[in-house]
């Protein structure tokens, strides 16, 4: 899950507007909302992908791997070695565009549908210091927004009231903090212009590989 109970308590949500099963819910279903939004994840899951090759010597996971167990065309394993294989993926740094692996030398990874697997951990983390990076504190950000926006209509004030009262500006952590007071770009996703735009931010780009 992208937070927490105890985040959504420390954001002012009483248990008598929430006890801490919905909540935990709330956040489940929020979570549920941004990956099928973004097209990706943004925490560590062990998962095993199909992807198609196609005669190039990269291919383009449909998530960013954090650690990559094995990789094989057919039944054949490839080595994993930084030698012989590029990965960019997971905790992302400035600069990504999307996840690759790539074979070095003359190598490409030949034409078939399905007929490359790649076993591992995934997912789209931002550094802290770990292996597996964190939640980028953004969605982290947009996952109790969420929450938040189902969970004000209970808390008897207006609309505006409600919803100025449960907005989030700043997040820190011990060696960082950002604020957004204003995000400019918006979607029809959630009906909620700023975690719109987070998540226009975090969305997959079209066209990577097939899970």
């Amino acid at each position: 899950m992208y937070a927490t109970v105890a985040d959504l308590r420390a954001e002012g949500v009483t248990e008598a507007m929430a006890p801490d099963a919905r909540l935990a819910s709330l956040i489940e279903e929020a979570g549920s909302t941004i990956d099928r939004i973004t097209g990706w994840f943004f925490d560590p899951r062990a998962q095993t992908f199909t992807i198609d090759g196609r005669g190039h010597p990269s291919i383009e996971p449909p998530v960013p791997p954090i650690r990559l167990d094995r990789l094989a065309v057919g039944d054949t394993d490839l080595s994993l070695s930084p030698d012989d294989l590029v990965v960019v993926g997971a905790p992302v740094n400035p600069g990504f565009d999307s996840p690759r692996l790539t074979l070095r030398g003359c190598s490409t990874f030949p034409r078939g549908k399905g007929n490359i697997t790649a076993e591992g951990l995934w997912g789209f983390t931002e550094p802290d210091g770990t292996p597996e990076g964190r939640t980028p504190l953004e969605i982290r950000r947009a996952c109790m927004l969420l929450v938040l926006r189902i969970l004000h209509p209970l808390a008897g004030e207006s609309s505006t009231d409600a919803r100025n009262r449960w907005r989030i500006l700043e997040e820190r952590t011990r060696d960082q903090s950002y604020r957004l007071d204003g995000v400019k770009d918006t979607g029809p996703f959630t009906g909620d212009p700023e975690v719109d735009g987070i998540l226009l931010r975090y969305r997959r780009p079209a066209g990577l590989g097939a899970a």
